[in-house]
């Protein structure tokens, strides 16, 4: 995977490099505050210690501005760190930006994707096009699967 940085909530910025030595859940998600996209990272809040447990941090990325993403952090008090990739960098990196229906009109905008990589960076799975609910179970299995070989 290519290095990137983006800014972060909390007054960070999150690197790349800096996520080496414990896995890794990268999650793209369309917009703050909206349906969907809230139950998806509450989702991932309410699992969070099940992660921490299995040494897994998580980061979530959408093209909202950094101010969004605290006011959408701090409603849903999550734990983990929001990316605002605005200039859809790291979506061009991942290639989530898709050309989508809302309201029966074409938009370009993310596809609810997940990301996976273990402690090297490199990917173990992904999750693409999927559904916010159900969505974290799956990615919490596939965690316990990968410690218990």
């Amino acid at each position: 995977m290519q290095d990137f940085s983006l800014p972060a909530t909390g007054g960070k910025t999150f690197h790349w490099q800096d996520a080496r030595g414990k896995k890794l859940v990268v999650y793209f998600y369309p917009k703050d505050d909206t349906s969907g996209c809230t139950m998806e990272s509450a989702d991932f809040r309410d699992r969070y210690p099940e992660f921490e447990r299995l040494g897994t941090e998580i980061v979530g990325i959408s093209r909202d501005s950094l101010n969004s993403h605290e006011k959408f952090r701090t409603k849903l008090g999550l734990p983990f760190a929001l990316l605002a990739d605005t200039e859809e960098k790291v979506c061009q990196l991942f290639e989530v930006m898709k050309q989508k229906k809302l309201y029966g009109k074409d938009v370009r905008g993310i596809e609810r994707s997940t990301f996976l990589f273990d402690e090297s960076g490199q990917l173990i799975n992904e999750w693409r096009g999927i559904s916010a609910s159900g969505h974290v179970e799956n990615v919490l299995e596939t965690l316990k699967s990968l410690t218990e070989k």
